[in-house]
């Protein structure tokens, strides 16, 4: 979010829902290997005492329908956090098993896995012995199976689709004034879901930005929740603004990502339900990267964003001129350490790369999802978006123009009355909370705020509200 800017209003569209059907189909399967597997193992990140590991499981036999892998330890090391597969240990021995969005591997394709643990001293020599649904690891497929009848369910899509319809609620949350603080707007929100609840994050904006909190069961519930106000909390008073929320497994600690004066800042917290309990500000970096000064222009440094793969995280930031920044650092060296600062992407028409990026990865998938706000032809804000194989790109257009974008006025549908023409800054609702930003590419459903298509003049006094998308054309 700029800090200053003045936005026009957006028009309401139809949404076209395209209903897919799965097909069953029974097929004679020829003589095919029975499971075999190859592994990959890493410890990209190593300090005294743990580890960071990635794990790449290669299927070189028949299509498997739900695995567990299994391993041995040599030097005590002990599995503390793992994501993207359920992992427990007795003693020297290791089981990891799938989650719910990557039990199937077909033949010839990956999954992979991560997690953290302890070791003794620097001692970490990489296990040995991996075996696949009890099949040792060797590279080779073993016997050969007998040809049989099967019946297989083809799941149609399963994957993001080339363009997108949505239908979006009414306004769900709106400012909650008191008497310290009587905001005129709610913007910029950050979601998850989890323990039972949504945990919403927003700016409100009173005499200048401050970030609130509120948690619900159901969307139904979200309008009558109270609202905590962060500066009550040990973030303290000052320019806090544009939240982003996630549960960093390695450490297992709640990271709130801000813009601050000094640019990109954190706290963080054990119990993202307390609110109360966020510590001090502190910063990712001492000054400004020098390409940031380079090229940011008349712009301001803003929207931080953060992605962890099994090695790195990334910080996104955006500069309101036509630039796209990422800085990286090592998994173990997070939140610290953050260089090697480049321009991710950029665009020569800055309201077409203007601010409020996220980055996801898709479930199940070797897959990056790209999200950036532009500001269309219309005055009117507007989702485009890239893919990628890895958070550093290639990134590929989606859908990323006016006529075909991620998200606008033009693919929206408002059952209850358009009540916005902008759909601005705003966040996925994922049910995975932590660093990786995964999701799965069914039934999106993405937070965003609006405002009355009549509201002009100052832009932070514009009188934002927080509603919901739901994809209309979910491929699965």
């Amino acid at each position: 979010m700029s800090p200053a800017s003045c936005r026009p209003a957006l028009a309401a569209a139809t949404a076209v829902v395209t209903g897919l059907a799965a097909t069953l189909l029974a097929v004679s399967s020829p003589a095919a290997a029975a499971p075999g597997c190859s592994v990959t193992y890493a410890a990209p990140s190593q300090w005294p005492g743990g580890f960071t590991a990635n794990v790449a499981v290669t299927n070189v036999g028949d299509a498997v329908d739900g695995w567990t892998l299994t391993w041995s330890f040599t030097a005590g090391q002990q599995v503390t956090q793992a994501w993207n597969a359920q992992v427990s240990q007795s003693g020297a021995q290791v089981t990891a098993r799938n989650v719910s969005y990557n039990a199937s591997i077909p033949a010839g394709g990956k999954v992979e896995f991560g997690f953290s643990g302890t070791a003794n001293g620097t001692d970490n020599p990489s296990p040995a012995g991996f075996s696949l649904n009890g099949t040792p690891c060797t590279g080779a497929p073993g016997p050969t199976t007998t040809p049989a009848t099967t019946t297989t369910t083809q799941q149609p899509g399963g994957g993001l689709p080339s363009s997108f319809r949505w239908s979006s609620s009414g306004p769900l949350i709106g400012p909650k004034p008191d008497s310290t603080h009587p905001n005129v707007a709610v913007k910029d929100p950050s979601v998850i879901h989890y323990g039972g609840k949504y945990h919403v994050f927003a700016s409100t904006y009173t005499t200048g930005y401050n970030l609130m909190y509120t948690s619900f069961t159901d969307w139904s519930q979200a309008s009558a929740a109270p609202h905590y106000y962060l500066d009550r909390s040990p973030l303290g008073t000052g320019y806090r603004a544009a939240p982003q929320v996630f549960y960093f497994a390695p450490q297992r600690l709640w990271y709130l990502v801000y813009q601050t004066g000094a640019g990109g800042s954190y706290s963080t917290t054990s119990d993202i339900s307390r609110p109360e309990t966020w510590s001090a500000p502190k910063n990712f970096y001492s000054s400004m990267p020098q390409i940031i000064r380079d090229n940011i222009g008349s712009g301001y440094w803003v929207d931080f964003w953060t992605v962890c793969d099994s090695a790195k995280c990334y910080l996104f930031s955006s500069d309101d001129n036509g630039h796209l920044y990422r800085s990286e650092t090592s998994l173990a060296s997070f939140p610290g350490g953050f260089t090697n600062t480049v321009i991710a992407m950029g665009d020569a028409n800055r309201n077409r790369l203007f601010e409020a990026s996220n980055v996801y990865k898709i479930a199940g998938r070797n897959q990056y999802l790209l999200l950036v706000e532009a500001i269309g032809s219309d005055g009117r804000r507007y989702f485009r978006s890239w893919t990628a194989p890895a958070v550093t790109g290639p990134w590929t257009a989606l859908a990323d123009s006016e006529s075909n974008p991620f998200a606008r006025a033009n693919n929206v549908a408002f059952p209850a009355g358009a009540w916005t023409r902008d759909i601005s800054h705003g966040e996925m609702v994922r049910s995975d909370p932590d660093q990786t930003m995964e999701i799965s590419p069914c039934k999106l459903t993405y937070l965003y705020q609006g405002m009355d298509p009549g509201a002009g003049g100052d832009y932070n006094l514009l009188p934002w509200r927080l509603g919901l998308l739901t994809q209309a054309n979910s491929p699965c």
